[in-house]
Order: structure tokens, then sequence, then C-alpha cells
């Protein structure tokens, strides 16, 4: 642990001790892997789908390239990555969570994708991963679990080659008051509700909405992008703001 690391942080809406929420994401994780692309499908009506294949666009992945599909859980963008980049190419699928990165692997092995994937279990703290090594990072609806965001944000930095690009997709905070009130009462009242249904875990899907809340809004994730390092920082909100991409450079 960093010696900034705080001593307290969130776990959804309660304070909890920092060396304690991995673990108790890990929980989350556990639980739900079985039944996350079912979840993702119903919980967003099938949109994430669209937020996913915006991010891909516009990380603009070529033959030949590296990329780091970070927090990668069942590998939808590391799908889409391995037949960008080719044979020449290599998409790391890297996840801190077991259970997740075993769905993935077996999913992806469905799909016949095994020659240009990987598979690590890291945390996006302290990335096992040489100096300037990739073109390309994402990490899709992960960063608000990492208990230190700003070194996560770093050890991106450190990894990524010169000219290399990060690409954050995550929920954020809606634009407009009435989308607020419509995406509270969807969260904490429907959510949970449908998390039972599905996964026999409401209090799982509970900590996911809690979480999304205490996760940094776009001006402040930007602004911790730029002071790690990272260059020509923007953001595109999409459904009013409920998710953004922001993008930075490694230069």
């Amino acid at each position: 642990m960093s010696e900034d690391t705080p001593k307290s942080t969130h776990f959804g809406y309660k304070t909890v001790n920092s060396d304690q929420k991995a673990d108790m994401v890990a929980g989350v994780f556990h639980s739900v892997a079985a039944k996350y692309d079912i979840m993702n499908d119903v919980m967003s009506l099938g949109i994430h789908r669209m937020w996913k294949r915006f991010t891909i666009e516009s990380a603009g992945a070529r033959p030949g390239m590296k990329v780091l599909d970070l927090a990668g859980g069942t590998g939808d963008l590391t799908t889409k990555f391995a037949h960008l980049v080719g044979d020449k190419g290599q998409v790391t699928l890297a996840d801190i969570n077991d259970s997740m990165l075993k769905v993935g692997r077996e999913k992806l092995r469905n799909k016949g994708i095994v020659g240009n994937v990987n598979y690590v279990q890291a945390n996006a703290e302290a990335l096992p991963f040489p100096n300037n090594h990739f073109d390309i990072i994402t990490i899709a609806f992960g960063l608000r679990n990492v208990t230190d965001k700003d070194a996560a944000i770093r050890s991106m930095l450190r990894v990524l080659k010169p000219g290399g690009k990060l690409l954050i997709l995550e929920f954020s905070k809606p634009q407009h008051e009435v989308m607020r009130k419509i995406y509270d009462l969807y969260s904490f009242k429907i959510l949970p509700k449908m998390g039972s249904l599905i996964t026999q875990d409401a209090e799982s899907y509970k900590y996911l909405a809690e979480s999304i809340r205490m996760h940094p809004d776009q001006d402040t994730l930007k602004e911790m992008m730029v002071n790690a390092g990272f260059e020509q920082v923007e953001y595109t909100n999409m459904t009013d703001g409920i998710v953004a991409l922001h993008k930075g450079y490694k230069f």
C-alpha cells in the first residue's frame, strides 16, 4: 500500500478501513460473476453495449497494438480488441477478481478467441507490467471500485507507451435534475430488486448503486488524470452523464 493511501475509504456509503475494501469489493464480484452479463443487459436495458461500442471506436486500436483491458471482467472490450489488433497484436485482460477472470476466459474461448489474449490477475494500483508497454489502456466500470484511484491512474500512466491513450468508461453524474431524480429512483428502488430476482443478491447491487454516487464527477476525474500526468484530457457524456468516457494521452 502506498504511503499516501488513506486509512479509511468508502465502500458504497459505508466508511471502512482501506485495507478491507479490496476484499469487500471482491466479495461483491465473486457473488455476481456468473450472472454479470445478464444483469448488465437487464439493468442498462442493453445500453451498455452502445457505451462500450463508443469506447472501442474512440480507442482507435490497430493491427499489431498492445492493449490492456483493465478491470476487464467478462471480456466485452477484450473480444472487440482481439479482432482489431489481429494476430500480431496482443490484448491483456486484467482483473483483480479471479471469479470474473474465469468467466471472461471461458466466454472468450467459447468464441474461439485464444491466440492473442492473455489473462492476468492484477491490482490496478500496482500493475505488474513493464514501463512504456501498452499502446492503449481501457478501464470500463472498474475505477470506482479501486481504493486508491490516484495510485491506479499513475500506474496506468507508467505502463503506457509515450503517445499511448487511456480511456476510462465509468458511471458519472447526470447533468439535469429530472434525470437525477429518475436515476436515483431506479438505482435505489428498482435495481436492488432486480439483483435479488436475478442473482439472489440485492446487497451487491445496493453497493453498486452507492459506489456510483461516491465516484468522482466528470470534472474531478479529469483533474485527477491531469494531476497524474495525462495530457489532452477530455470527456464525453453519454445518456445525460449517467456514463462518461474520459480520454487522455501520455506524451
